[in-house]
């Protein structure tokens, strides 16, 4: 009975040393991160989502270089011995793809944030640019290349603006940037030419004053046709009475040079013929070419400026018809004809007509 129970005790004791052996071997098994991978897994997902890949992409590209590294580590434990493996620098690159994923998410929101006000004060700035454009050169007759730059720039910022809205703010900044170039460039081209326009302002100042004193010493009328406003002012007694809308010739800028380069002269004039019935209604003859003009002509063919074969032209008129809203006539100053009516009554042969580019300067023009 003895020897059954020896063997019984020290078979238990067998058993146990086994599964105790047993249990030390399988508690002692190295065990893979896996809920720190998963961790690391979803912070990059959640850091994709909130676009660092785009507005912080540096520290998504460490955190997503750090996820490849854990698996890379957890593929290389996995070839060893069960024993062998150790996964600690599995955990630790996974641990620093949630550091690097939460800073990336962080970075891009502010990055975000300030892009979408840097894009949207771009947006703002455009419009502005565009405003003044329009303000400035609408009726400015300006090369076809810069209007196609201005038509094209505008639907470039239109384009971002949608862009904007939609929330494609990379592509948005492609958009604006074009726009940006193509208004610019516009604006400085348009800006140089009335630049360049405006130099005889000095000359049409002087016409100006001395039409507006003429008319208070002479206690008469005295019409003044400003083009780059396409505006006619009636003064009488030297003291602006009338204040009217004009049409002018479709080349208005600059002075007129020949016949039919539908161009409006500039000059002090006088009105020589009055006739009603026209085929603009009424209509107020002036006195161009001058003599000034005649010189001037004559000068610029001597010198090959125009061709020898030119003629100076003439015919000149303030008519009716106008309020066309753009400049279509042959060189001639067009009004409503209701308007048209009140300076037809009020002018006689003699009475003085000056034609200038502006009465304001560059800076005034560009400050109203």
């Amino acid at each position: 009975m003895r020897k059954i129970y020896v063997k019984l005790l020290v078979l238990f004791a067998a058993v146990g040393l086994i599964a105790l052996i047993v249990y030390l071997l399988i508690i002692n098994i190295p065990t893979p991160p896996i809920k720190e991978i998963n961790k690391a897994r979803i912070a990059l997902s959640k850091a994709f989502k909130n676009r660092a890949d785009t507005y912080s992409n540096d520290l998504y590209g460490e955190a997503r270089s750090s996820y490849d590294s854990a698996m890379a580590n957890w593929q290389k434990e996995n070839y060893k011995f069960i024993y062998f493996r150790n996964y600690d620098k599995v955990t630790n690159f996974a641990k620093l793809t949630i550091k690097k994923a939460e800073r990336a998410i962080e970075t891009s929101t502010l990055n975000l944030n300030s892009y979408k006000v840097k894009l949207k004060d771009k947006i703002e700035t455009l419009n502005k640019l565009v405003e003044d454009i329009n303000s400035y050169f609408n009726r400015y007759p300006l090369p076809a290349e810069v209007r196609n730059s201005i038509s094209n720039g505008r639907f470039q910022l239109k384009e971002g603006e949608i862009d904007f809205e939609k929330g494609q703010f990379l592509l948005a900044s492609k958009n604006l940037n074009n726009a940006e170039d193509l208004l610019s460039s516009a604006y400085d081209k348009a800006y140089s030419d009335l630049e360049q326009y405006l130099k005889s302002y000095p000359r049409w100042k002087k016409w100006a004053e001395s039409a507006i004193k003429e008319s208070k010493k002479n206690q008469n009328y005295s019409i003044i046709v400003d083009k780059l406003s396409r505006k006619c002012f009636v003064y009488y007694n030297g003291i602006k009475k009338y204040e009217f809308d004009v049409e002018l010739g479709r080349n208005w800028i600059g002075d007129k040079k020949k016949m039919g380069d539908k161009a409006t002269p500039e000059g002090m004039y006088k009105i020589i013929n009055k006739f009603s019935g026209t085929k603009y209604n009424n209509a107020l003859l002036i006195n161009y070419p001058n003599d000034e003009d005649k010189q001037r002509f004559n000068l610029e063919k001597s010198k090959g400026i125009i061709p020898k074969t030119a003629k100076i032209g003439g015919g000149i008129e303030i008519h009716g018809s106008g309020g066309k809203g753009v400049d279509w006539t042959e060189g001639c100053i067009a009004l409503e004809d209701s308007e048209m009516e009140v300076i037809y009554r009020i002018a006689n042969v003699g009475t003085p007509v000056t034609i200038v580019g502006s009465i304001k300067n560059l800076q005034q023009i560009l400050t109203r």
